[in-house]
């Protein structure tokens, strides 16, 4: 039986982590991570998981690495460390991370971004990709950009009602190159036993 078209599609949660990556922020001053973390709830989005590191790539690939291996965070938002200074190397830790690269992201933001701040939004390395079947955004550490990627492009997109498709609708497929390469080595292995 196939669901009227016609009827409203129930809304779908998604589980989100936050990850700050400054070398001053903590906890009590992180506004950019309190703006997503409170857009993500009001959205009716879970937050299963935030933290705050400092600008070493070994320190941001180990997290990004840890919060994409849980089972309940379906997508990262890292805020901070994508501007052009030395210490700015959130783009340098993860980008080699991901399996596949969401170039459409940084068009779209910087689209958004233009129309706020002109040409400055140039000074920002913003990207996005999958990494172990779970979706990874990495914005700028401005409250203002945090807003912006979050209100303008994220928000949407993770609205499983949003049409004509949207990331929530395509979660259960972000896998199917495991799950086809599982069944060849088990087919594979079927026989060998039986040969």
């Amino acid at each position: 039986m196939t669901a009227d078209p016609a009827l409203p599609r129930p809304f779908i949660a998604v589980g989100f982590a936050v990850l700050t990556i400054s070398d001053t922020r903590v906890k009590a001053d992180d506004v950019s991570g309190d703006t997503l973390a409170r857009r993500i709830e009001q959205a009716g989005h879970r937050l299963v998981a935030r933290a705050i590191v400092k600008d070493e790539v070994r320190a941001i690939r180990a997290m990004v690495r840890k919060l994409t291996a849980r089972r309940d965070v379906q997508a990262v938002i890292t805020t901070g460390g994508t501007g052009l200074t030395g210490r700015d190397v959130t783009i340098e830790a993860v980008q080699p991370l991901f399996d596949k690269e969401m170039d459409g992201f940084s068009a779209m933001f910087h689209q958004v971004s233009f129309g706020k701040i002109g040409m400055t939004t140039m000074q920002s390395r913003v990207t996005a990709g999958l990494i172990n079947c779970t979706y990874v955004f990495c914005l700028p550490g401005s409250p203002g950009a945090c807003k912006d990627g979050w209100d303008e492009i994220l928000v949407k997109q993770f609205d499983n009602r949003t049409m004509p498709s949207n990331f929530v609708d395509i979660m259960p497929r972000l896998d199917e190159h495991r799950r086809r390469a599982a069944g060849q080595a088990r087919r594979a292995s079927g026989r060998r036993t039986t040969s």
